[in-house]
């Protein structure tokens, strides 16, 4: 199967057309997320039916890629992928993708607001419609649905079940449903951030602008555990965007972190910064380095640029020469 990461464009193949997968189904914001990814719209594109059904196609060989939805900025990290991409045979991120969510409400023809008595989407698109939900359709009930899309495809069935579904915009043209209300987000400027993973090896270039992604598990629980971590962070002036505690599931009470860190592995302050890790926490998982999608800069104090790191190096190995 071709390597569709071969090229610094963190999705171009050199040749030969990859195979992505996504969470599915079609015209989910995922699927957006992953047309944005360069070649992807001339390429094989499969939906999958959950982010572990995604991950396991790009593991067994059957999709070079998967997109997947792993933060939002109104409901935080989603969870099943956080779980999913901790454990299993590791997968790298190769890049990250920002897509604005606009949410309309899709009706069954003839219905007006006050005939829904039931409403279908994600967990986490209902979260972000909620109130205008319980301002504008208090009577009706919330039902869980696998993805937007799913929601939508659902209430364009003969028997959905249903008589509404809060979905994109280009799913429900894409479906002919008639769209009830438009942009009926609590949240104006929501984005949700998603990651292209692969089980190639290569990371992409640093370009001054990058995020790494860590799984970082919690070996003992004592007093000061955490501060451990994260002290190999700011003792070496690595900025962390997002840190997260997800429980692990063997027992009650055992969590690993899901951590972002501004900076790239080649950054001398960010590679001290994992083995620092690495002594406290040897199971440490390290997803990828890769380009912010917002091509945002860190601010790097003087005493923990690349220059000052190899400052000390030469000191060191001077006073060891003697």
């Amino acid at each position: 199967m071709s390597n569709p990461l071969s090229e610094g464009d963190g999705g171009a193949p050199v040749s030969g057309t990859p195979t992505y997968t996504y969470l599915g189904p079609e015209g989910t914001f995922t699927e957006a997320a992953l047309l944005q990814v360069p070649g992807a719209e001339t390429a094989e594109r499969i939906p999958a039916t959950s982010v572990s059904a995604a991950l396991e196609m790009v593991r067994s060989g059957r999709a070079d890629a998967a997109v997947v939805p792993i933060e939002n900025s109104v409901e935080g990290g989603v969870s099943a992928t956080l779980d999913a991409i901790s454990t299993g045979h590791p997968l790298r991120i190769q890049r990250e993708i920002l897509v604005s969510i606009t949410f309309v409400l899709a009706v069954r023809p003839g219905l007006d607001l006050a005939g829904i008595s039931t409403v279908s989407t994600h967990s986490h698109a209902w979260a972000q419609c909620r109130d205008w939900a319980d301002k504008h359709i208090p009577q009706a009930e919330y039902l869980p649905a696998s993805s937007t899309a799913a929601a939508a495809t659902g209430l364009a069935s003969a028997d959905p079940g249903y008589d509404a579904a809060i979905c994109s915009p280009l799913v429900a043209e894409r479906l002919g449903l008639e769209v009830l209300r438009r942009d009926i987000g609590d949240v104006a400027d929501a984005v949700t951030r998603f990651v292209l993973l692969s089980a190639a090896p290569e990371l992409p270039a640093p370009t001054g602008a990058d995020k790494t992604t860590l799984v970082v598990p919690l070996p003992e629980d004592h007093p000061g555990a955490l501060m451990e971590i994260l002290d190999q962070f700011s003792a070496r002036g690595v900025n962390l965007s997002r840190i997260e505690s997800r429980p692990t599931g063997l027992f009650l009470g055992d969590y690993f972190f899901s951590i972002d860190a501004d900076g790239h592995i080649s950054d001398a302050r960010m590679a001290d910064a994992l083995k620092g890790l690495h002594r406290i926490s040897p199971k440490l998982r390290f997803l990828g380095s890769y380009p912010r999608a917002d091509h945002r800069e860190p601010e790097i104090p003087k005493h923990t640029s690349d220059e000052a790191f190899h400052s000390a190096d030469l000191w060191l190995q001077g006073l060891l020469k003697g």
